[in-house]
């Protein structure tokens, strides 16, 4: 019997220290976990089909963010994006043609640590990065409206309870990333382990303006039960567009801009009242 017990004691000493090695390694490389292909290609603006835009660098505490801005035609809005976890904003090129051939203007960049942007990348960077962006953006004097996709979404909501905006898109969202996080690994304490969290669910209540949510239902990524969740704590719901079959990446091609035009239009004709 005292075999046992040590062979028992012995197993129960080896799962535990397992399991504190796991989380030890989760909370020392949470971040290159987290965030995606911080140094992927970075596409030039001349490379693209975007004629009136131009490069700008917008400086923050002690660096630079870079990307694209192209001003409104008038009576149109600046869209300012919040782009997703994966490789540089320059990669989404075809989106920012198509505002811009609306007479959208449109101000896109990397966050410090992606691609186009040094540093490293952290929750308080993205956070300071998106108001920096938004302030140099809104400084134009054109009207704006804030668009956040997926990782975006984060920083969009957080901007649009800071900031005054006409609307607030979010693509793919998630109620918290440390909500995301839990889901794919129930059996870790990440909610105690996790540094960069994003409630987007506590800041969502602080947002006035009108909300549009796009979601689909298989989206593998970011359940669509996260924009369904989000969606009921809007204060100002606009409207809630699921995509059957709607994956984390197709909404753009399943036609998620004529959702998005008619949303922009509704929410400026309001702003004008």
């Amino acid at each position: 019997m005292k075999i046992v017990r040590r062979i028992v004691v012995a197993l129960i000493v080896l799962v535990v220290l397992g399991y504190g090695g796991v989380v030890g390694g989760m909370y020392v490389l949470q971040r290159s976990l987290q965030y995606d292909d911080l140094k992927g290609p970075v596409t030039a603006l001349a490379d693209t089909e975007i004629v009136g835009a131009q490069d700008v660098a917008i400086p923050v505490k002690g660096s630079v963010i870079n990307g694209w801005y192209e001003a409104p035609k008038v009576g149109k809005p600046l869209i300012v994006y919040y782009k997703g976890n994966s490789g540089s904003f320059s990669r989404e090129h075809e989106r920012f043609a198509t505002w811009a051939q609306a007479g959208y203007g449109f101000l896109a960049f990397d966050y410090r640590g992606f691609p186009a942007s040094p540093g490293s990348v952290t929750q308080q960077g993205i956070l300071e990065d998106a108001l920096a962006a938004f302030d140099w953006g809104a400084a134009k004097g054109a009207p704006v409206v804030i668009w956040g996709r997926s990782l975006g979404s984060g920083p969009a909501t957080y901007v649009a309870s800071l900031r005054d905006a006409d609307a607030l898109l979010l693509e793919t969202p998630f109620l918290s990333a440390v909500h995301v996080a839990a889901e794919r690994y129930p059996y870790l304490p990440v909610y105690w382990v996790m540094q960069d969290q994003f409630p987007v669910d506590t800041w969502i209540k602080g947002v006035t303006e009108p909300v549009l949510i796009a979601h689909g239902t298989a989206d593998t990524t970011i359940d669509v039960s996260n924009g369904k969740q989000l969606y009921e704590l809007v204060r100002h719901q606009d409207e809630l567009w699921i995509v059957p079959g709607g994956t984390h990446g197709d909404l753009w091609d399943r036609g998620l801009w004529h959702q998005a035009e008619p949303f922009f239009e509704r929410s400026e004709a309001a702003a004008q009242k």
